[in-house]
């Protein structure tokens, strides 16, 4: 079932914007952490590389995912048109094997030493909030951009599926990334079908045992099937150190910085 780009442009801003309000508000009265970084230092650059990203997808790709799953479905390209698959099981195999295929890319993000040049900007952040599920470097927004073209053709995942996906992706993204306190029973509950902010929150640890784990952004069930699952942090959420070594400093908050952080050294803060 093909989707109507109006629709498509109207829901995706609409859930996007909603999500990301509730969950600023949410950390505004009920937060994890108390940050010692202020948003006013952090805010503007991780919503600018935002607005950039927004702007030089649309510059360098003629189609949306949505749009491009339309493409491949009107070709009968992809597995899951080739094997005639029902329009409901392809829409939930295409969108459990699309979260595979995001969580398989984050670890090959971690463990290419040049994707991980590019994917640190994530994680060099010295806070962990709503934005942080927003910031990302444009070169990695455009390899993640192919990526998901490639699974998507290989799939040939319905549209609607995808737009789904997309919607659920990036409203978990938000979710998970944003200082919100849950209570311990609730996240234990929610984190067997979603992955919650307590779970993420780990992955975003100063300490490289804990970067390299809860890859997940949506699904929580990856972690937990490929060893990558650790509970909690070692020094708990509260004392936990948030970002990288080498870039600490807060001139890497600014967005040129930001920018240039993929041509610094590994172990250092210079080109």
């Amino acid at each position: 079932m093909a989707v109507d780009a109006a629709l498509e442009d109207l829901v995706r801003p609409a859930a996007f914007l909603s999500v990301f309000v509730a969950m600023a508000v949410w950390e505004i009265f009920a937060p994890k952490r108390a940050q010692s970084t202020s948003r006013s230092s952090r805010w503007p650059s991780n919503l600018g590389i935002v607005a950039l990203n927004s702007v030089l997808v649309r510059a360098v790709f003629p189609l949306t995912a949505v749009a491009w799953a339309d493409t491949i479905a009107q070709q009968g390209f992809g597995l899951l048109n080739l094997l005639a698959v029902p329009s409901l099981g392809a829409a939930i195999a295409a969108f459990v094997l699309l979260d595979l295929a995001i969580y398989l890319q984050h670890r090959l993000f971690h463990a290419v030493p040049a994707f991980w040049r590019l994917h640190r900007m994530h994680h060099a952040d010295t806070e962990f909030d709503v934005t942080n599920g927003l910031r990302f470097h444009p070169l990695e927004i455009g390899l993640s951009m192919l990526i998901k073209f490639a699974v998507i053709a290989a799939l040939g995942a319905p549209a609607w599926s995808v737009l789904v996906f997309e919607i659920v992706l990036n409203a978990t993204s938000i979710f998970n990334h944003a200082n919100v306190r849950l209570p311990g029973t609730v996240d234990r509950v929610l984190r067997l079908w979603v992955v919650t902010p307590d779970m993420h929150r780990v992955h975003h640890s100063v300490l490289p045992l804990e970067t390299n784990s809860n890859f997940g952004f949506n699904l929580p069930w990856w972690d937990r099937w490929f060893g990558t699952y650790r509970a909690q942090p070692r020094d708990g959420h509260t004392n936990m150190r948030i970002g990288l070594p080498q870039f600490r400093d807060p001139k890497w908050l600014r967005l040129d910085r930001m920018l240039v952080q993929p041509w610094i050294k590994p172990d250092s803060d210079k080109i």
